[in-house]
């Protein structure tokens, strides 16, 4: 015999499963892009962070376990530091600004061409995530 859920929980689930796929979209979408120098040309030693405190989860989305992914184009100079940062994509605009603030007082170990440390441009992901 068959017992049809409620209606109501049918909703959350293909609510569920629509978030879900979208976050797929958006971060395979970041799979397909590279970090480069200034000049445009790749490095030989990424960037790395080093100091990374999180992003403040906006409390409405968090209350309502609303969870998302903005895409940084962040620019870090020769010392580590970040000295531009903009959204490329989002999920949700209510997290952008979380992101950004966060991601302005990153540093990273700088990137690396040719055994010189140099001024790097890359995609970062920035996840919310109420499961964690």
């Amino acid at each position: 015999m068959f017992i049809k859920p409620p209606t109501d929980l049918m909703s959350k689930v293909n609510h569920s499963v629509l978030k879900t796929l979208s976050l797929c979209i958006v971060l395979s979408s970041f799979a397909a892009l590279r970090a480069t120098t200034a000049e445009g040309t790749d490095f030989d030693v990424r960037p790395t962070p080093l100091k990374t405190p999180p992003p403040d989860y906006p409390v409405g989305l968090k209350q309502n376990r609303v969870s998302g992914v903005v895409a940084l184009r962040v620019e870090i100079d020769e010392t580590g530091a970040v000295i531009g940062c903009v959204v490329t994509k989002s999920s949700n605009a209510e997290f952008e600004q979380p992101a950004l603030n966060a991601v302005k007082n990153w540093k990273f170990t700088p990137a690396q061409k040719g055994g010189s440390p140099v001024k790097a441009h890359f995609i970062m992901p920035i996840k919310f995530s109420v499961e964690e």
